[in-house]
């Protein structure tokens, strides 16, 4: 890999916050000067951590990239870059930040009660995103995918809400959570995150 001769480099590394002077040229715009507002980069270099703050951005860039500008977006961001740094396990902060991307965004699966009759969810439910949400058992009609016990959506509740601010580190997912929320993403995304992979490659690896 060639490195870099600018001298805007370190304060340009992956995910950092920073402040830019542009000039407007021909085709690209041209970095004039560059001040580093917040940066996280020494902690992320760790491959589980670096590998998890990588499917942050490539959803972040596919999902919003012309909104970016929204003050939601860009709160969760500014939020959620140093809670991975910190994180002893920041795969396990990632379920939490989709589904609040996925609210900032308006298309946050509706989570109070069944989307197709409105009756409260039991002992068990079904996550479907192409419905939108939450199912009862009496509405949901394919296979287990996306199965959730009352322990479950409890957990799946309490990763929506928005309290305490934007991605707090306590919250984690159960692993019932964690796929049927990896696979919402999925579906709005249209294919899974690309950085998921290698994730899933370091989480089996001895």
């Amino acid at each position: 890999m060639r490195r870099t001769k600018s001298h805007f480099a370190g304060r340009l590394e992956f995910l950092t916050e920073a402040e830019l002077t542009m000039h407007a040229g021909r085709s690209l715009d041209v970095i004039t000067s560059a001040t580093i507002v917040d940066s996280q980069w020494e902690r992320l270099v760790e491959p589980s951590t670096f590998a998890a703050a990588s499917v942050v951005a490539e959803l972040v860039d596919a999902f919003s990239e012309p909104d970016l500008a929204q003050p939601e977006v860009y709160a969760l961001l500014a939020a959620v870059v140093p809670a991975l740094a910190g994180a002893d396990d920041a795969r396990a902060l990632l379920p939490r930040f989709e589904l609040r991307l996925l609210d900032a965004l308006g298309i946050a699966p509706a989570l109070d009660a069944c989307v197709r009759c409105g009756h409260a969810i039991g002992a068990e439910g079904w996550l479907d995103p192409d419905a939108g949400g939450l199912l009862c058992s009496q509405c949901h009609l394919r296979g287990d995918a996306g199965r959730l016990d009352a322990g479950d959506i409890e957990n799946l509740r309490a990763l929506a809400a928005p309290r305490g601010g934007p991605v707090p580190a306590a919250v984690s997912a159960n692993p019932a959570v964690a796929r049927a929320v990896d696979a919402t993403v999925t579906y709005h995304l249209g294919k899974r995150a690309r950085s998921s992979a290698f994730l899933d490659e370091l989480a089996h690896t001895p």
